[in-house]
């Protein structure tokens, strides 16, 4: 069986409240070695750290997520730097733009995510950035940041925002919404795309592919993505698995992360 990172889903999530032992154990069983967790808002930050202390396979991430700009305050966001200094982490995440919505705060998340931006590059970490309807706005505030990494998740860019990304060293993450027959777009990026550039993820308990339509997602399920991957390329499963892991060791650090945490 081939060794997968989930490199995006929300363990945390209360959905996950009543099984959350035996979903971890059932992604195990599906090859996920690796889960990153991100954080959404300062209140997961405790529940994350908990996650990441208990299961060693569980990696953390902590940010403030775009899409839940009324539960943020500015105390928050000059509070990340120090909890950054005392709870190691494989990046600042999950971060970014959300302008899917027409009335939305842009001014507000804009100020959020630069700001992240700049603790990530002060703290030497990659981010995970969440760009919904805001691709370009993201490509244009990593450039203010010379030589961050990171991954954009969920990527649903253009082919030509894709490669600006990766001339920035970025990478992309792509999970459910890839397996549906109509997403023809990410099936060409997919199929032509640079492998070194590819992670995959889940973003459970949300986006199940098409055999979980409306399920709640789970870090097992990262397997299907695989699958759907290698048809796309005409290339081999665990040829994938093998290089998707790697960018995911590679730009998390998660070798570095288990021996500090040990």
């Amino acid at each position: 069986m081939p060794t997968l990172v989930d490199s995006h889903l929300h363990l945390d999530d209360a959905r996950f409240d009543d099984d959350r032992e035996q979903v971890i154990e059932r992604a195990r069983q599906h090859g996920v070695r690796s889960m990153v967790v991100p954080a959404i808002h300062r209140r997961s930050w405790d529940a994350i750290a908990a996650l990441s202390h208990d299961h060693t396979d569980v990696f953390p991430a902590y940010g403030l997520h775009p899409m839940f700009q009324a539960e943020h305050r500015p105390e928050h966001l000059d509070a990340l730097p120090g909890w950054l200094a005392a709870h190691p982490a494989v990046a600042v995440g999950e971060i970014g733009l959300d302008f899917f919505a027409g009335d939305v705060d842009r001014e507000s998340q804009q100020r959020y995510f630069s700001r992240q931006l700049a603790i990530a590059s002060e703290h030497g970490l990659p981010v995970i950035i969440h760009a919904r309807r805001a691709v370009e706005e993201v490509i244009l505030a990593v450039r203010r940041q010379p030589g961050l990494r990171g991954v954009v998740h969920s990527f649903s860019g253009s082919a030509e925002q894709a490669r600006q990304l990766f001339d920035l060293g970025f990478l992309l993450g792509l999970g459910g919404p890839l397996t549906y027959p109509g997403a023809h777009r990410l099936h060409r990026l997919v199929a032509s795309m640079p492998l070194d550039h590819l992670l995959l993820e889940s973003d459970a308990p949300d986006q199940p592919g098409v055999e979980h339509r409306g399920q709640r997602n789970e870090p097992a399920w990262v397997s299907d993505t695989l699958a759907h991957v290698a048809e796309l390329r005409d290339e081999d499963e665990a040829a994938i698995a093998a290089a998707t892991s790697a960018n995911a060791e590679k730009l998390f650090q998660l070798q570095a992360y288990r021996g500090r945490r040990t």
